[in-house]
């Protein structure tokens, strides 16, 4: 199982705890961040974990998929049950990685701010946690790539913008390919291409506020070179998404 992938899979059949438990075991819970698979322990075939990993398991994946879509306060809210969860174990690395994890989605989202939950446990996280951490804020030189997932090594080893666009879109998972994308924007790196594979992956996911942030990217490339066309079509698209929101979100 790769350390980010997309949605949960169908399952079928016994309680909700044993199903939760099973999937736990089986890495089957497909919204996580590069950080979660670690922390929960959820991709080995060792016994059931413990409750609060299942638990926060579920709600860390719960927050992603509400905060890409655009309920800001449904995500947030289940992001600090996420934390009470991890909180009982009394482990600062894992609340660090937690923290990294919300970082993480909200730089699929193109929000670029600094990550001030991670930065205030940044002390107590793991080596590869802060490489990560470094990975998604832009900061590459000198990384060690041996310390991120296989596809992120492959970014950062691509020798030109063609190929570089080429080992993003091979990324299957959509999330992992969305947190590549808003990397190489915090990076400086978004080529028109790039841009192109993101707006494409929100879009075939149906999430909104991701969709929304490279919409406006594209909208503000758009007006500066004076391409009135485009830039009409990219406002037209941007309405059409707003209009699903409903009020609060």
């Amino acid at each position: 199982m790769s350390r980010v992938t997309g949605y949960a899979l169908r399952v079928t059949g016994g309680s909700a705890r044993s199903r939760a438990a099973d999937l736990a075991r089986r890495g089957l819970h497909r919204l996580l961040s590069p950080v979660t698979c670690i922390l929960l322990a959820a991709c080995s075939s060792a016994p059931p974990p413990p409750d609060w990993k299942i638990n926060a398991h579920n709600l860390l994946e719960s927050h992603g998929r509400h905060y890409l879509n655009g309920d800001t306060r449904l995500a947030e809210r289940n992001f600090e049950r996420a934390r009470a969860e991890i909180a009982r174990t009394g482990r600062l690395d894992l609340a660090a990685r937690a923290e990294l994890t919300r970082c993480a989605i909200r730089v699929a989202a193109l929000e670029t701010g600094p990550c001030q939950g991670y930065v205030a446990l940044a002390a107590h996280a793991a080596p590869e946690d802060k490489t990560y951490a470094r990975y998604l804020s832009g900061d590459w030189h000198g990384i060690d790539t041996g310390q991120l997932p296989a596809q992120y090594q492959a970014l950062l080893q691509a020798k030109d913008d063609a190929s570089l666009v080429s080992r993003l879109d091979e990324i299957k998972d959509p999330l992992s390919r969305a947190i590549a994308a808003g990397a190489l924007f915090q990076a400086g790196r978004a080529t028109p291409q790039i841009i192109a594979v993101a707006t494409r992956t929100a879009s075939e996911q149906g999430w909104r506020r991701a969709l929304l942030a490279w919409l406006e990217v594209q909208a503000k490339r758009a007006e500066a070179a004076g391409d009135a066309a485009s830039l009409e079509l990219i406002r037209q698209r941007i309405d059409l998404v707003h209009a699903s929101l409903t009020d609060g979100r």
